[in-house]
């Protein structure tokens, strides 16, 4: 478990989220180098403490005519001064430990003919030096895969001390001893680091949610379409990035375009969400059926001063009051297609076209058609992140109305574009950032927390970096 312990923060940070569509992905993660040293930190001081339950097995052998036996071998101390993580192009990850040093006492118990004798010793070993090679991918349903590549430990120097008397008979094989106990600890720490790695660290990566369930309509596939791209600098992973309606999940019509990260790090991992993963999501939502609006009487502000009834529009459409005189009124909107975001350096921005077809309740509580309204108008989103999660807000400028088709008539939609604005604004808008202030999860490996969030806005897509924290259990 020890040598787990650190390759698991390791993992953690930098398969924290992982890659691509067929050509290019949707959205891209980046690991920095300051996202490796962090999980460096913070595998050390796991590694530490674990290593500290390290148990060695008991050792019987023979030098010359001396027989010996070490037995009850406890770790009593184990020092990592030096430790790295950094990407290796191709490969993955690389650890490498050096000037480690450890101290450990046991039994010893040797005989040479009729002489026998025991007692304790204490051996410190000293300049230790780990290499560790991971190998990253993903399987065919896109969870990430980690497997050991090469390991490999190595020791300078070992030291035995032993105490009681005889001391011309501890000479005859203390050399011996610690040409065997080196041998013993390089081997004993490459077969933790392979049985961790198979045992541990690959169930932790599978805990990488490669589909998230956003609400009862929609989730996000998040799934590794390759395996992540090691470089000097940074590793990137690359994923589908695409929303899809439970319900039914058909082919995007589009496929994204190239995605070119900045070189920033200052943080330790960065997200870049391109504008095929938002537009996933507004084709998922039209396709699940979720952007359909009814605003009823009961959803007007009560301090608008007035009543969503047919008296409301006799003014400047008279037969409407004759047709149905003092009914109330309800519009239904919806969009006749998915809605289509652009993304550039000055934020995000979109022109949908919602439809609002306007209904009378009839005392029967059925519904008479009255008249259909396109409503287009310029909407800008604010992005942040909270709690791993993408939340935003929309804002809409001034409403642009047309008539589509009426049952009571022509009239001049200008005439009622006070009240369009007032309905989309104090009904409409609230629901939908209600719903938005509610989150898209972001990919995140377990017990992996963000902070110091970072938001910009590039051509085609939106780069969110953050710093990372590492929450260990219990």
């Amino acid at each position: 478990m020890g040598v787990q312990s650190l390759v698991v923060a390791c993992g953690a940070v930098a398969l924290c989220l992982a890659l691509t569509t067929a050509t290019n992905p949707g959205f891209v993660v980046r690991i920095t180098q300051a996202g490796l040293d962090y999980a460096n930190q913070q595998g050390i001081a796991i590694l530490q403490k674990e290593l500290a339950q390290l148990k060695l097995p008991d050792i019987s052998d023979k030098s010359g005519k001396v027989r010996y036996q070490l037995s009850r071998l406890r770790l009593r101390d184990f020092r990592l001064p030096y430790s790295r993580i950094t990407p290796i192009s191709n490969v993955g990850l690389q650890v490498s430990i050096s000037n480690a040093f450890a101290e450990l006492d046991g039994d010893w118990r040797v005989k040479l003919r009729f002489v026998r004798a025991h007692g304790s010793f204490n051996l410190k070993v000293e300049n230790v030096y780990i290499k560790i090679s991971l190998r990253l991918g993903s399987d065919a349903a896109g969870k990430p895969t980690v497997s050991t590549s090469e390991c490999s430990a190595r020791i300078s120097k070992v030291r035995v001390r032993f105490s009681g008397r005889l001391g011309w008979l501890y000479n005859l094989f203390h050399r011996a001893i610690e040409s065997r106990l080196r041998k013993t600890l390089e081997s004993k720490i490459c077969d933790i680091v392979d049985k961790s790695v198979r045992n541990e660290l690959q169930k932790f990566v599978q805990t990488l949610p490669v589909t998230a369930r956003i609400d009862a309509k929609t989730g996000i596939d998040y799934s590794l379409v390759a395996a992540p791209r090691a470089t000097a600098q940074f590793l990137d992973a690359g994923l589908k990035g695409e929303f899809y309606s439970l319900a039914h999940r058909s082919t995007v019509p589009f496929s994204p375009l190239p995605l070119a990260l900045p070189s920033d790090h200052d943080r330790m991992v960065y997200f870049g969400a391109s504008s095929y993963f938002f537009n996933t999501a507004g084709i998922a939502y039209h396709e699940a059926g979720a952007l359909v609006f009814e605003i009823t009487e009961d959803m007007i502000p009560k301090d608008s001063r007035f009543s969503l009834d047919t008296s409301l529009f006799s003014a400047f459409i008279p037969q409407l009051e004759e047709m149905y005189p003092n009914m109330p009124v309800k519009f239904r909107l919806s969009t006749p297609t998915a809605p289509f975001l652009t993304i550039g350096p000055g934020g995000i921005s979109l022109n949908p076209i919602v439809e609002a077809q306007a209904y009378a309740i009839l005392p029967n509580s059925s519904l008479a058609p009255l008249f259909l309204l396109s409503l287009t108008g310029n909407v800008s989103a604010v992005i942040n992140v909270r709690s791993g999660r993408i939340v935003g807000s929309l804002d809409v400028g001034r409403i642009r109305l047309s008539l589509k088709d009426s049952a009571v008539g022509t009239f001049e939609v200008r005439t009622i574009q006070s009240l369009m604005n007032i309905l989309t604004s104090s009904s409409l808008l609230p629901r939908l950032n209600a719903r938005l202030d509610e989150g898209f999860p972001l990919p995140l490996l377990d017990r992996i927390q963000l902070s110091n969030i970072l938001v910009r806005f590039y051509q085609n897509f939106l780069l969110l970096g953050a710093d990372v924290h590492f929450q260990p259990r219990g």
